[in-house]
């Protein structure tokens, strides 16, 4: 029993892993590509961290869930094990809920940017790049997203 507790805690990481997206600034969706973008200038203000929030959806409950229910089967038996079987799927769910929100959860960085014509601007993205405030930078905007890069 207890190899296949693990076993499905291995799939259910491998799960979360594969949900997580990026919001980095050096990567693009399939539907960016071939489209055009717009260029800013600027030069940075501030850079502050911040946290991304990990996903949420039903995968990491369902698995939780599963997980829970199957481990709570195997206590009590009869009439018991089916409650057991019950509270232990809620419990999962609830479990696998949160741990798929904290493992797909990133580090941020704030980027305030004063862009050449004077305006302020601040952009989020994953802190997979240094920026330093007085940085020159670029702007990249295409269809309501907008990333910082050097």
């Amino acid at each position: 029993m207890r190899t296949t507790q693990l076993l499905a805690i291995g799939v259910i990481s491998l799960l979360l892993a594969a949900c997580a997206s990026s919001n980095s600034g050096s990567v693009y969706s399939r539907d960016e590509a071939r489209k055009v973008q717009t260029i800013r200038t600027g030069v940075v203000e501030s850079v502050r961290q911040v946290k991304l929030e990990g996903t949420k959806s039903p995968v990491g409950t369902v698995a939780g869930g599963a997980v829970g229910g199957i481990a709570g089967s195997s206590v009590g038996g009869g009439r018991g094990s089916a409650i057991t079987a019950i509270i232990g799927a809620i419990a999962g769910g609830l479990l696998g809920s949160a741990a798929e929100e904290g493992f797909t959860r990133k580090d941020g960085v704030e980027i305030t940017v004063k862009l050449d014509g004077g305006n302020m601007v601040a952009v989020v993205q994953e802190a997979d790049d240094l920026f330093k405030a007085g940085e020159r930078v670029r702007l990249v905007e295409s269809g309501g997203t907008t990333r910082v890069s050097h």
